[in-house]
């Protein structure tokens, strides 16, 4: 930000050090919204991973943030209340505070169960953990997750994942490692998640011998707020 504040002072004293004209000032600024327009799609493709993969699965860990972000953007519906509204289970506080506060309090364990929590674990740009709910089991190595701020929507976080896809990836079969379901691929995302373990609340439920047959993921939108890009480009105006 200082680097270009420097640039615009070289701009406004122009040739010589001579102060520019109100209205060649004018013409720059201009031309630099028009230039930010032009290259939007682009800003905000970026933005999303769109270019590949790997991209992919690091927007999906830089969408999960501190609670509240910068003060700067509207308020969005964290993952934390979400998982404790459908799974009852009453734990408040960062996601990746959920796992050690469940003990001593509810019975926790290494595989899932309809009801249940999965806490992850901090990964890489997702510095707070993520907390899901698991809506179903699918066979011995997917389930189906209820979760919020996780995939972003149209642009959009905060919003609301329902039966959508996690897969265990540990090399033991022991659920220690996952990969989620991210929309903006419309596929499993890349990265190798940690899992804490599962959380059983009162509504989970001890598995049974059958299993359900794999759903399409269902996408519901929740606490709408301005993405990152346009909110950047509208204070350009």
């Amino acid at each position: 930000m200082g680097r270009r504040w420097a640039v615009w002072g070289r701009l406004a004293r122009g040739k010589r050090g001579q102060v520019m004209s109100a209205r060649a000032m004018l013409t720059i600024l201009r031309h630099h919204r028009r230039m930010t327009k032009r290259y939007a799609p682009v800003l905000a493709a970026l933005a999303l991973g769109l270019a590949s993969p790997a991209a992919h699965a690091e927007s999906a860990a830089n969408w999960q943030r501190d609670a509240g972000g910068s003060g700067e953007l509207e308020p969005y519906l964290q993952c934390v209340p979400y998982a404790r509204e459908v799974s009852g289970v009453q734990i408040y506080g960062d996601a990746h505070s959920w796992w050690d506060q469940a003990k001593g309090r509810y019975q926790r364990g290494t595989h899932p169960r309809v009801g249940a929590v999965m806490a992850l674990k901090p990964h890489g740009n997702m510095r707070l953990g993520h907390v899901a709910a698991v809506s179903g089991i699918v066979d011995s190595r997917t389930i189906l997750l209820r979760h919020a701020n996780w995939s972003p929507i149209n642009g959009r976080r905060g919003q609301i994942e329902d039966n959508v896809q996690a897969v265990d990836v540990s090399p033991g079969n022991d659920w220690s490692e996952v990969r989620v379901w991210y929309a903006p691929l419309g596929a499993l995302g890349a990265t190798h998640w940690p899992v804490a373990g599962f959380i059983y609340g009162a509504k989970a439920r001890a598995p049974t011998s059958g299993v359900l047959a794999a759903t399409t993921p269902i996408v519901r939108a929740k606490s709408v707020r301005p993405d990152p890009i346009g909110a950047i480009i509208a204070r350009m105006e």
